[in-house]
Order: structure tokens, then sequence, then C-alpha cells
């Protein structure tokens, strides 16, 4: 509607200052003819907003202008209290923070909206934590927190996956990523971008270096190509399985991220087939918590380290006198 794309220009202009007419046309999906009718609308309903040509030239509301904004919807009230990620929150040390603000917005609501929007926060409940994912260790966001603020260089002592001594670096932080509870920090190292699990940072500390971040690169844009190298990477190792039907859906939760395509189902119907891309042989250790109800086809070697395997625990379990 014509009133909430007023809304939101004034909105944009009072908290962005000068923004160029093709900004707020490509944010608010509409034509750049479009955006200048909806200024003259502003300015002559009384809003001081007035545009500056040229090169660096954009559209602006009057120095000391501002104005209390309470036209919000029913359902962006509703929005506003569904709290997707309250652990976020506590991590950052902002959870005071919120429910002030949230106290604050209720007060500012339309009366008409307040009722559907307690109710919501009621209703509602967003958990963020995986079922059955174990406790968490402690990390301290809020350090890494202050630090991408700073604009300064950071000095990592950061331990990778399967090694028990840290390793120095310097990055360029970019921002912090929450996804499933877990905290990311996305930085540039040496001038490209990289992932940094929080909970595997031992130290952090600043840098006397300003930050130098590539011209034009924000935190939205490397999370989205750092997050498609993840998915996309291919398995160097494809598994060929046959699991049965009885445990086809646990099968597909726990591994569909591995998982090529679709499981095709043999004759019988009581067995399916399936394809997976994994990093190593030795992955395969992982499936035998199927038992009996998911084989390995090939390739010999993953055949192989399940056997030894299995035959360790045959080997455990199987000594006589064991307590």
């Amino acid at each position: 509607m014509k009133s909430d794309r007023l809304l939101s220009i004034l909105l944009l202009l009072q908290t962005r200052g000068l923004v160029p007419a093709v900004e707020l046309a490509e944010r608010l999906e509409v034509s750049v003819r479009t955006i200048y009718r909806d200024i003259e609308a502003l300015s002559a309903s009384g809003v001081p907003v007035y545009a500056e040509r040229g090169r660096h030239g954009g559209i602006a509301l009057l120095p000391g202008f501002r104005t209390d904004v309470t036209g919000l919807t029913a359902d962006e009230a509703r929005a506003l209290f569904v709290l997707a990620a309250e652990g976020a929150h506590a991590a950052l040390g902002l959870d005071e923070a919120l429910g002030s603000a949230l106290r604050k917005v209720m007060a500012a609501l339309p009366a008409p909206h307040r009722p559907a929007a307690e109710l919501t926060s009621r209703r509602i409940l967003v958990d963020p934590v995986r079922w059955m994912s174990g406790p968490r260790p402690a990390v301290d966001v809020a350090e890494l927190h202050e630090a991408v603020f700073a604009d300064r260089r950071l000095r990592l002592d950061y331990r990778h996956s399967g090694t028990s001594t840290p390793r120095a670096y310097t990055v360029d932080p970019y921002g912090l990523v929450v996804k499933a509870g877990v905290w990311y920090l996305v930085a540039d190292l040496d001038g490209a971008p990289r992932l940094f699990r929080a909970d595997r940072v031992r130290r952090a500390g600043l840098a006397d270096e300003p930050v130098v971040r590539r011209p034009g690169v924000e935190l939205a844009d490397l999370w989205d190509e750092l997050r498609r190298q993840v998915e996309e990477r291919p398995g160097r190792v494809r598994l060929r399985v046959r699991v049965h039907r009885s445990r086809l859906d646990l099968f597909v939760r726990l591994h569909a991220g591995a998982l090529t395509g679709e499981p095709c189902p043999e004759e019988s119907g009581e067995w399916l087939r399936a394809e997976l891309a994994v990093d190593s042989v030795e992955w395969a250790r992982s499936l035998l918590s199927f038992g009996p109800n998911l084989e390995v086809l090939s390739p010999p070697e993953a055949r192989d380290v399940l056997a030894r395997h299995a035959a360790a625990v045959v080997a455990l379990y199987g000594q006589a006198g064991a307590p």
C-alpha cells in the first residue's frame, strides 16, 4: 500500500540520512519515478523532505526533523514479539535491553494492536536449539561482539577441529552470525573470507591497526558465499548403501546433507538404495548405529572400515569374564 511505502521512506530517511533514490526504489521494489512521486506526496503533507542532485546526491530530511512513528500494522506488531533467537540476545548480554525495548514498543503501539502483540508473545515460542544436541561450551560472544564494532583488526588464538593446539591469526572482522545456536565470526584472512566458530576461539584481542574491509562487501554477502561453500562442498568419497524401510526416516533425517539424491526402492520394496557423498571412508563408522538395517555396498574400503570396527565391538563385549 502507498501509505506503508511512505512510512517506510520516512523511517529510512530518519535512520540513514541522505539516501539515493535508486536505493530507495530497490529496497521498496518500485521504480525511481514512483519514489519521486512519493517524495512529492510527503512534501505536500508537511514533511520537510528534499532531493539533492548530482553524483553524490539523494533524498533527505531537513536537519533536526524527527517524528514519532507508531503506524505499525497488526501483523508488524505481532512480528516484533516473535523472538526467533532468544539465545542470541542472552549470548550478547542484551536480554535486559531486549525486554526494555519491547516494553517501549508495546507502549507506543496503537491500542487496537496491543492485545494481539501480547497474545503472540505468549502463544509463540521459538527454541533455536536442536533436539538432543547436548550442552554447548560457554562462549564469550560479548568479547567478539565488541571487537566487530571497534573497526580494528582482531587477533585470535583459534583451535581447528581435530587439533589440540590453537593457531594465531590476525583477521579483518565483518560481523557475527548465529546459525542453529552456533556462533560464527565472519572475517577476512589475508583478503579471503573465512569462518571461525566462536566456541573454538581461545583468545581474542584487538590489534592496533584499523580493520581493512573490501569495498562494497557486506556481512550478508560473505555469509551467503561461505554458507554455500559448506553446503555445496562435494564429497571426495561416494558411499552406496541399502537401508531398510523401517529406518528410512531416521536415515534421511540424520544424513540429508550427505545424500546425493532420493533413495530408490529395490524390487522387494522393503529396502531402498541411496548414495552418500562424504569426506572419507572412515565416515562410514557412523552408520554402525543402524545395525543390520543398513548395509554399505561400496566402495570395498568402506566395508572394511565397518568390518574392522564391528569386530572391535564384538571383541570388547565378547570377552569372557568381562564385568
